[in-house]
């Protein structure tokens, strides 16, 4: 009985050894479990940290990139709004440009038109003092210069031909030389006249004329009123001068000198007038402003330059 009970005293021993080993490893196993779980805690916390710091990191970036996206469209604005106005300036600069080269091309043909006239009137120059010289004989082409100078006609009639000895008054002879001249000033209707007197050095002595700018000025007269009575110049075109001996073109030295300063110049220019207003006239700006042409008689009746 007793052996019996020490049996099971014994078993129970071992069955409670047993259990106590078993426990201890199911202790240490969940010890060791326990520790990696904690482990695991630990670095999901630190990773969740981690993880937010990132959030916050990428929120302020994001911040930050839509300030830099709304300071980008206020620059893109700018810049077209700056675009939009140098194409409104560019296209503003084109027309401008446009204008400016009309005016140019404009200028252009005017300032052809003033050098064809030129030319015409040079034209008409030389036919008027071919004219003139076809008509004078030669005894009268020796006391007649024809010349042009300048665009402008000079008829050079010597003191000898022209009047009296000593006087002012026209002589018999110079009347058919002053018809041929009238008839070329007749012909060229569109031109002025001047008749200008000239003498030499020597004095006058004759009671009713003063001086030689007396002289001058009444031998001027003379030929302007034989033109405007004999020959029918309009008046209007005629102005009588006198420069006296003050414009010589030789020597008052000589005798031979003195006969060519005396002289009395019918001096054919063009309309002043005229001239002005060419001048004057501004030219057209648009494009198919063209200068107008002209017709015979503009052409026939152009000024002299």
């Amino acid at each position: 009985m007793i052996h019996r009970r020490i049996i099971i005293m014994a078993v129970l021993i071992s069955g409670l050894f047993l259990a106590s080993c078993g426990g201890k490893k199911r202790y240490a196993a969940l010890q060791m479990q326990h520790q990696d779980l904690t482990e695991r805690y630990q670095q999901s916390q630190m990773q969740l940290a981690e993880s937010r710091t990132n959030v916050k990191n990428l929120e302020e970036q994001l911040a930050m990139e839509r300030k830099n996206n709304a300071s980008l469209r206020e620059a893109l604005r700018r810049l077209q709004g700056t675009l939009d106005m140098s194409i409104n300036q560019n296209t503003q600069g084109n027309v401008n440009i446009s204008k400016l080269v009309d005016e140019i091309n404009a200028s252009n043909r005017y300032i052809q038109h003033l050098v064809n006239t030129k030319n015409k009137s040079d034209s008409l120059n030389l036919v008027l003092t071919n004219n003139l010289t076809r008509s004078l004989s030669r005894e009268e082409l020796r006391d007649v210069d024809v010349k042009v100078l300048k665009g402008v006609v000079y008829i050079s009639l010597s003191d000898n031909m022209l009047y009296r000895s000593g006087s002012y008054e026209i002589s018999e002879r110079a009347g058919e030389t002053l018809s041929k001249i009238a008839k070329i000033i007749q012909d060229y209707r569109e031109y002025d006249v001047l008749i200008e007197g000239n003498t030499d050095t020597d004095p006058i002595s004759q009671k009713n004329i003063r001086n030689n700018w007396d002289l001058s000025v009444l031998r001027a007269s003379s030929v302007v009123q034989a033109l405007q009575n004999q020959y029918g110049v309009e008046p209007k075109r005629l102005t009588a001068g006198g420069r006296g001996e003050y414009n010589p073109v030789a020597d008052n030295t000589t005798p031979d000198g003195k006969a060519r300063n005396r002289r009395t110049q019918i001096i054919i220019t063009p309309k002043l007038d005229q001239f002005m207003e060419l001048i004057d006239k501004a030219p057209e700006t648009s494009t198919d402003a063209e200068v107008p042409a002209e017709t015979p008689d503009q052409q026939e009746n152009t000024p002299v330059f």
